[in-house]
Formats: structure tokens, C-alpha cells, sequence
């Protein structure tokens, strides 16, 4: 039967395939002839009155599908009863959900008795999906975008694989045996890694798939004709999974599959143990397999094991550090791209030429890679998904993003319809007039021209966003040299000795070096160093690309030689760990914020030097001197520890020292570029204190109960406990090198024991937690240690328990503190732990400090354990030094005053109980008339001049003494304050 002239809406296409639809429609015509023919034979609905049923809309459809796909026009000219069996299915309107394709394909392999015939029912299953896909991509149903394509192509993949190789292992189970069980008793299975856009989930319509494949365990099959090694099942496994995707017959092909990417390649054994291809990642793992296993997903097999692998691969594929080396390979590797597409004449492919689909690729890959050891959130293989999520981590403007991404999927739509042509894996913009039309009608626009105009539109754009990403910051500062800075190609001669040492002394000089000649000399040692000529290769070509920038850097500097004295132990420090010189070298801003500060303070620089994964926190200046108030610093730290494993406790004690280290660095940036008054300094190092102690109180609470349970009447979710912090902790006076003077307290009986697996005394258990706290803070990592503690100033000192409960501590302050004790007491406060025990705390401390004293005896205790401090710490002799801590007239004397205040007048004016810093203790003792407010603001401002002081020296590397001279008016002042009020004539 012929289906009418008008069956076809030749109206909706344009005037140049017009001959190409009635074309294809004869063809159709014919085919369906025959299948009519051999349906009246065996009595069955003719096809082509399922076809003159089509609606309307239908008919629009097939004829573009028609105009477009010669893929198409075979298959159903093959078999024109698929139409019919899509449009039932509702396979042209939408993708059937993956149960139910595992369904249609389980059912069709049932009766398939040998591999020919395994081959066949794949083979066509794939071309009827693929059908449908190509009709759903040309036509795009409400809401249908290439993204719904790619899933669709991906999930084909995967469940062609997933039933090729379950097949392949029931047939050969009676030969080749089944493999043997792994060590905890769960059965072996081939692993299938999808890689590149399968493990993405977003295939192209005519895509190979690129495969790994793997094992767990190496050992014997059992139950077959004779056994087999795993690894020789495996491999037999494996080529005949290939073969069942990818060997060519009168059927097509169901997937071409490509295994270069295993590791060794062609080279190598086609299926690993899960032992050997950790060890070949973490020996011989090269910088582009690392870029390949950003995609790595298990897609068929044993799919947990495949995550189990892909998990021990991780610290292969993401740096726990900020990786910048990983930008140089890719930029490395595009340049190889780009001279194959120029050597081939391949400009016109959109995968690979300018502005391309690689590009869009490799920009959103340059961040997985660069940063996915620390934001765990790009750790996933979507391009699209990594894609959205950069601007919440602030990498790429919003509106880049917004720009790349329909960009990408305009370039991927022009992908899929070049292959939906022939069903053919092929980039190339077709060269033919007719393919030409085929694709701008696709498209949607009204010829080849207006497609191309807006194609280069697109690719302009790519290629902006990606030059600002991958482009050499040496090229970027060649371009910005001006005559005041040499150029880094000078430098490079300076740094590579290749001057006479006359001509490079001169522009030492004259770039502002004080010393040149030490200078020259100071670079040649480390040139002919051991540790720089013994570098691998990448590592001194970073070397040697990062110091012509790093010595311009110096030279812009108002202090040259202190800068590179104080950046070069930083650079000798990183010799081996050489993505820190990538870091610099990509980073032209980080450098000069590395001078900056590093000028400013040795102790900034000693902190570089000492942890170099600092460095990352000099490409966010927005926050690098801008410290995180608690709340901030809360969520930075609680965030970073829950993307770490529960039970890693190494990982999470590393995090806890790098926040550590890298907020200080926030501080200290902030303090040394004057943004920061130095009251605010104090808060900043002490809320980071104080979220750190929070942290660390709940990982030792968990580690201990985990083990031990809790005692009985507690709540194993809430710590039931107390950190007390005393001296600056307490006093909110935290300066960048302070200990922690802490004091630890419970609430319980002591009595019975604890619930958990391993029971233990109640009073054993608290200092059992109370040991964990002190071993979270002191343990040293490669990041160093958390802080020193000083645990001595719980009651008893060093002869007391570690842990005591409030009672004890209330009945020992009570009965047999000593004066001294109670001075402590005025600067303690609770830091972390249980509110509802804090206001006991609280409680317990009014009630001391509030006690009515003998104001005599009060002052002679306070003055006595003065003159022993001050004969114990203070200056031996007078001179033109000052200890600003500890001599008369010094912060000690400031602060015994305020201690002082506190006992004797507490029981009259409560208002003095509420702080437990200095500063607003004076203010209190103002405002409460106590203390004439000039008097207080000149024991304030000395106090503020004396720690300034103090801060400034740690941060320069001083000692904490000043001239007298200099403090003499503030001295003067302290001390007629400490002898009208303690020590009166």
C-alpha cells in the first residue's frame, strides 16, 4: 500500500530538502510495500496503516526526522513497524525509565542460545532506542534539552553493558567456573569503569564509550571445567564483553569501545586487580590519567566494589592541597589539541577547535582538578553539575556561568545533529551543502550562514572564558611590563647566572636591591644548589618559570632584599612539594600579596614557610584580610570536617591545623595592613580558639563514648561537660603565640559506670575525654599542633586531678584556694561545652568572687605574689629596656589592679562579675564610681599601647620589651594607680 502524497508536510521543510524527503518517502514507501506483504501473509495489522494513523503532529515530526537523519531513514526503511512500537510505547515523546528498558532488553536476550544471537537482540534493541533518541533530539518534546539526550545515550550504555556481561557470565559459568569469593565472603564480579562522558553521564548520540576494566581479588574460579586464575577469567571476560558491544556485523554495532585509557594502554593487561592499579596510580600516575579519572564511574558489574576503588583512588585524582600544576598539563595538553587540529585542518571541528566543546571541558576540569582535594563538592563526574556549583564556591562569576552553559549545550545540540546524520562518531561542521541545510534546519535556523554567525558568536565567547582560566601569567606579564619593572625575561638570565656578573649587579642596583652583590650571590647559591639541581624535570621547569615573576615581584617591592630574604626559605621549603610553585607562577596577584605581607612580618613568612598549603588562602584577598567573625568561622570549620570520613581521624586533626593556621593568616593579614583595631585582633584569635575547642570537645566525646558509652543519666549526644579557659583565653586577650591556660569540669557523682560496649568508671571516663581533648590539641601533624595547653591551674595544680566535678571545684575554691587562685578566677569563663553547666560554672564564680574579703589581707597577698613575679620575670636590673609584661608599671600590674578591684568590691558592685577581660573591668569600675573614669582610661590606654606592643612584636619576630623611654608617661601612671590603691606609704 502507498502512503498519499500528502502523508509527508513537505511545507515545513526547507526548499533545498525538499528532494531529500521524497526521497526518503519513496523509500518508506517501498519498505513499508514488503512489510505489508509479509503481515498479510502470517495474517498480522498491516504497518502502513499504523502509519497513515499518525496525527498531524506526528507527521511533522517524521518529516524532520526524515530531512535530517539518513541514521533514521535506514532504520526504519529496515523495519517500518518500529514506529508504531515507539509511538505505543510513548518512546517518541519521552525516555522510558531505565526498569523498564531492563525489562524490554532481559525479555529479548531470553532467548538468545549462543553469542550470534546475543550480538543480534543487542544490536537492534540499541538501534530502536537510538530511534527514539534521535526523534526526541530533532523534536524536542516541552522541557526536552540535550542534556535529557546525553542521560538517555548514557543509560543505553550502561544497560547494554550491564546485560552483555551478565549474559556472558551465566554462559561461560558451566566452562570457565564463577570466580571465588572475596576475603569478607561477598561475590567477584568484573568491574566496569565508564570514563570520560559515560562515567559523566552525558554521551554524545554517537559516541564511543571508553572502559576500564577491574577486579577485586586475585584467586581461582570454582565450578567450572577447570579452574582459572582471576586474572586470565577476567581478561576472557572482558574481550568478550567488547566483542558484544563493539564487533561490527550485518546488524551495526551496539557501542564502539575504546580501553586505551586503562592504565599502560594497548600496553597493558586489559582487566587489573584492585592492588595493582592502586599501586601503578600512586607510582607511576601521570598528570592526564589524572584528568581522565575526574569522570571514573562504576556503570556495570560490581558497582560497589567499583566505588570501593574508585574511593582508594582519590587522593591520586584530588590534592588535599590547591593543585595549579594541574593547569599547566591541561594548558600543555590543549596545546597538543590545538597543533593536531592545525596539522589535520581540523578548525572546523567543535570539539576540538578554538572555543570548542573541549574548552567549556577543560575550563570546569581545570577546577576539579586545582580544587577538588578541598571543596569535595566538584568531586562528581557531570560536567554540568561541577558546572553549577563553581559560583557558590566563588571560582567563576555567576554570569560566566550563564554563559557557558547554554553555550556548551548549543555546541553539543550541533554535535548531536552532525551525528544523527549517519549514526557516526564525527565533530567535523559538514562541508556538503545538503548536510549543510540538514543541520541549520535542525537547528532551527534558516540557513548556514545565520547558524555559523551564531556558532562564532559562541566560540568567542568559550574562548574568552577559557583564556581567563588556562592563560600563561607570563605571557600575561610580558604583556603588562612597563619600563619600571624589568622584564621576566631579564630576570630569567639573572636567575639562570647566564649574565656577566658586572651586568647583572648593575640591574640589581638598579631595580632598587640595597646589596646587589649579595643579592647575585644569594641567587647563585640556590641555583647551584643540591636540593634545585636535583629536581625532576617538572619540578624545575616550575622552578625556573616561577622565579623571573617571583624576582620582578621583589623588585616592585620598597624593600627588595628584605623581601626575598624572607621569601626565599618559603621557596627552599616547596623545592619538593612543587605545586606550590605552580600556585605562584599562575597567580601573579598571590605573589604580590606574599610580598606584601611577608616584608611586613617574618612571622607571617615563618608560618609560609612552615606550612605551605597557606598559600592557598593569597587567592582570596576578599578573605584573606578579612577575618571570619564565630559564627562564620563556625560554619567554615564545621563544613570543612563534614567532608571528611567520620572514623579518618588523621584527616580531620590535618583540617583542624590548616583552618587553624589559615584563619590566623586571616588575622595577621589583616593586623599588618592596619584593617584591624587591636581589641578586634584579640576577638579574631580568640573566637578561633573558641571554635576550634568546640570541635575538638565533641570529637573527643564521640571517640570516647563510641567506645566506653556514657555514664548512666547522660546524653551521648550532648557533651555533659565543661572547658573552662583562664589567663588570655579567658581574658579574651589571645595574641598570635598564647597557650591555652584550661580548666576542665564535669557534673556527676562519680559514681557507677559507663553503658557502652567497654564500660568504664564514671570518673575514669571523664579523664579519659579530658586526655582526648589534650592529645586533639597537642598531637603534631604535618601541619604542626593545634596549641600548647596549661593545665595547671585547675585545683591542686599539677598534684590535682585532670578532670573535677563543679562540686569538688565550688568546695575546693570554697575551702582551699589560695588568693592567687581566686585572681585567676576573675579572668575564667566557660569556652565550650554544655549551657546548661556553664551557668552553674557561672554561678560557682559569683559566688567566690562576690565573697566579702578582709580588704588588708587581700592586698597583701595580691602584692606579695606581684613582687615574686616581678623578681622572678621581670628585668634584673633597670636600664633603657622596658619588659612590658613584667616590670613595674607593666600589663601584670594592670591586670593584678583589675584582679584586685574584682575581690575587694565585687560583693558591693555585681555589674564587676559579668566580664572577665580587662578592659570592660575598668570600664565597670568607672561606671560604678569606684575609679575616677580619667584614671581608667589611662590604665586603658597604657594597657592598649603595651599590648599593641606586644602583638607587634610577635608578628616582627621582637621580644616583647620596649624602650622605657618611650613608655615612661604610661609607667609613670600605672604605678601611682598601683601604689594609692596596693601599696600606700
Amino acid at each position: 500500500m502507498q502512503l498519499d502524497d500528502g502523508f509527508l508536510s513537505l511545507q515545513t521543510v526547507p526548499e533545498v530538502l525538499k528532494d531529500v524527503v521524497q526521497k526518503a518517502g519513496q523509500r518508506l514507501n517501498d519498505a513499508l510495500s514488503q512489510a505489508d506483504n509479509v503481515a498479510s501473509m502470517t495474517k498480522q495489522p498491516l504497518p502502513s496503516r499504523q502509519w497513515e494513523a499518525l496525527t498531524e503532529s506526528r507527521r511533522e515530526a517524521l518529516t524532520k526526522v526524515l530531512a535530517v537523519s539518513i541514521f533514521a531513514v535506514d532504520t526504519l526503511a529496515r523495519y517500518p513497524q518500529w514506529l508504531a512500537e515507539l509511538e505505543v510505547t510513548g518512546e517518541l515523546d519521552a525516555t522510558p525509565n531505565r526498569r523498564e528498558l531492563q525489562q524490554w532488553l532481559h525479555a529479548a536476550l531470553e532467548d538468545a542460545e549462543d553469542e550470534t544471537a546475543m550480538h543480534r537482540v543487542l544490536r537492534r534493541f540499541r538501534r530502536a532506542r537510538m530511534l527514539g533518541i534521535v526523534w526526541r533530539d530533532l523534536n524536542r518534546p516541552p522541557g526536552y534539552t540535550m542534556w535529557h539526550t546525553a542521560q538517555a545515550v548514557s543509560q543505553l550504555a550502561e544497560l547494554c553493558l550491564e546485560a552483555a556481561l551478565g549474559w556472558l557470565e551465566q554462559f561461560y559459568a558451566t566452562r570457565w567456573g564463577v570466580p571465588a569469593a572475596r576475603v569478607d565472603g561477598s561475590p567477584q564480579r568484573l568491574v566496569v569503569l565508564g570514563m570520560g562522558k559515560l562515567g559523566a553521564g552525558e554521551l554524545n548520540l554517537s559516541s564511543d564509550i571508553d572502559l576500564i576494566f577491574a577486579f577485586s581479588e586475585k584467586g581461582e574460579t570454582q565450578g567450572g571445567r577447570k579452574p582459572l586464575e582471576h586474572q586470565e577469567y577476567f581478561t576472557k571476560l572482558g574481550q568478550k564483553l567488547i566483542a558484544a558491544l563493539d564487533a561490527m556485523s550485518a546488524d551495526g554495532f551496539v557501542f564502539r569501545v575504546d580501553m586505551r585509557l586503562r592504565p599502560l594502554g594497548d600496553g597493558g593487561p586489559l582487566v587489573g586487580s584492585f592492588s595493582m592499579l592502586s599501586s601503578y596510580y600512586q607510582d607511576q600516575g601521570r598528570e592526564w590519567e589524572r584528568y581522565a579519572m575526574l569522570k571514573a564511574r562504576p556503570v556495570a558489574g560490581d558497582i560497589e566494589a567499583g566505588r570501593e576503588l574508585l574511593s582508594s583512588l582519590k587522593p591520586f585524582v584530588y590534592r588535599r592541597y590547591l593543585d595549579f600544576g594541574a593547569i599547566e598539563s591541561l594548558r600543555e595538553l590543549k596545546a597538543m589539541i590545538n597543533r593536531e587540529v592545525k596539522r589535520k585542518g581540523m578548525q572546523s571541528n567543535i570539539k576540538l577547535g578554538s572555543g570548542g566543546i573541549r574548552e567549556v571541558e577543560f575550563v570546569v576540569q581545570a577546577f576539579q582538578l586545582i580544587r577538588g582535594g578541598r571543596d569535595t563538592e566538584l568531586q562528581v563526574t557531570s560536567l554540568q553539575t561541577a558546572l553549577k556549583r563553581l559560583p557558590d564556591l566563588g571560582l567563576l562569576p555567576q554570569a560566566v556561568v550563564d554563559e557557558l552553559l547554554p553555550d556548551y549545550a548549543f555546541l553539543r545540540d550541533i554535535e548531536h545533529v552532525i551525528q544523527a546524520l549517519e549514526d557516526r562518531q564525527t565533530q567535523m561542521l559538514p562541508v556538503d551543502e545538503i548536510d549543510q541545510a540538514r543541520v541549520a534546519f535542525a537547528m532551527g535556523y534558516k540557513d548556514w550562514a545565520a547558524l555559523l554567525e551564531q556558532l562564532d558568536k559562541v566560540r568567542e565567547r568559550v574562548r574568552c572564558h577559557f583564556d581567563a582560566v588556562i592563560a600563561d601569567p607570563e605571557e600575561d606579564a610580558e604583556e603588562a611590563n612597563n619600563e619600571n619593572r624589568l622584564a621576566p625575561a631579564q630576570w630569567r638570565l639573572i636567575w639562570r647566572n647566564e649574565l656577566e656578573q658586572d651586568e647583572a649587579i648593575a640591574y640589581l642596583r638598579d631595580a632598587g636591591f640595597a646589596e646587589p652583590d649579595k643579592i647575585l650571590k644569594r641567587l647563585q647559591s640556590l641555583y647551584q644548589s643540591r636540593q634545585v639541581q636535583g629536581m625532576q624535570r617538572i619540578g624545575f621547569e616550575r622552578l625556573d618559570a616561577l622565579m623571573p615573576l617571583l624576582l620582578a615581584a621583589v623588585a616592585e617591592n620598597e624593600k627588595p632584599d628584605t623581601a626575598l630574604a624572607r621569601v626565599q626559605p618559603l621557596i627552599e621549603a616547596v623545592l619538593r612539594r612543587t605545586a606550590y610553585l605552580a600556585l605562584l607562577r599562575e597567580n601573579p596577584q598571590a605573589l604580590e600579596h606574599l610580598m606584601r605581607l611577608c616584608v611586613a612580618s617574618p612571622w607571617i613568612a615563618e608560618q609560609l614557610a612552615r606550612y605551605p598549603i597557606l598559600l592557598d588562602e593569597l587567592l582570596t584577598p576578599e578573605t584573606l584580610y578579612t577575618p571570619a567573625d564565630k559564627a562564620r568561622l563556625g560554619d567554615e570549620l564545621r563544613q570543612t570536617l563534614n567532608r571528611l570520613p567520620e572514623d579518618d581521624e588523621e584527616a580531620q586533626l590535618e583540617a583542624l591545623r590548616v583552618f587553624k593556621h589559615a584563619q590566623m593568616l586571616h588575622v595577621a593579614a589583616s593586623d599588618v595592613a592596619g584593617t584591624r583595631h587591636l581589641m578586634k585582633v584579640s576577638d579574631y584569635l580568640t573566637y578561633i580558639a573558641e571554635v576550634i575547642l568546640d570541635a575538638v570537645l565533641a570529637m573527643a566525646w564521640k571517640h570516647v563514648t563510641r567506645k566506653h558509652g556514657v555514664p548512666q543519666g547522660l546524653n551521648e549526644h550532648e557533651p555533659a561537660f565543661l572547658v573552662i579557659g583562664y589567663g588570655k583565653l579567658g581574658g579574651i586577650e589571645l595574641g598570635y603565640g598564647s597557650d591555652l591556660d584550661l580548666v576542665f569540669l564535669h557534673d556527676s557523682d562519680g559514681k557507677g559506670t559507663t553503658d557502652g560496649p567497654r564500660p568504664i568508671d564514671t570518673p575514669l571516663f571523664f579523664t579519659r575525654l579530658g586526655q582526648r581533648i589534650i592529645h586533639l590539641l597537642t598531637a603534631v601533624t604535618p601541619a604542626g599542633s593545634l596549641f600548647e595547653v596549661d593545665m595547671r591551674l585547675r585545683p591542686s595544680g599539677n598534684a590535682g586531678l585532670l578532670v573535677t566535678s563543679l562540686d569538688a571545684f565550688a568546695d575546693y575554691q570554697q575551702q582551699s584556694a589560695w588568693t592567687w587562685e581566686h585572681q585567676a578566677l576573675v579572668r575564667a569563663r566557660v569556652v565550650a561545652g554544655s549551657e546548661a553547666l556553664a551557668k552553674r560554672f557561672d554561678q560557682i564564680r559569683g559566688d567566690i568572687l562576690s565573697r566579702k574579703r578582709d580588704t588588708h589581707t587581700l592586698r597583701e597577698d595580691v602584692v606579695k605574689m606581684r613582687h615574686k613575679m616581678r623578681d622572678h620575670l621581670g628585668s634584673k636590673e633597670p636600664g633603657k629596656d622596658f619588659n612590658l609584661k613584667h616590670d613595674a608599671g607593666g600589663m601584670v600590674d594592670i591586670e593584678f589592679l583589675c584582679q584586685y578591684a574584682v575581690l575587694a568590691l565585687a560583693h558591693q558592685t555585681p555589674e564587676l562579675l559579668v566580664y572577665s577581660d580587662n578592659m570592660r573591668i575598668l570600664d565597670t569600675l568607672a561606671e560604678s564610681g569606684h575609679l575616677p573614669s580619667g584614671e581608667a582610661e589611662q590604665l586603658k590606654e597604657a594597657y592598649l599601647a603595651y599590648r599593641s606592643r606586644t602583638h607587634r612584636a610577635a608578628l616582627t619576630g621582637e621580644k616583647a620589651v620596649g624602650k622605657a623611654e618611650d613608655f615612661k608617661a604610661h609607667r609613670g601612671a600605672v604605678g601611682a594607680l598601683w601604689q594609692r590603691f596596693l601599696e600606700p606609704a
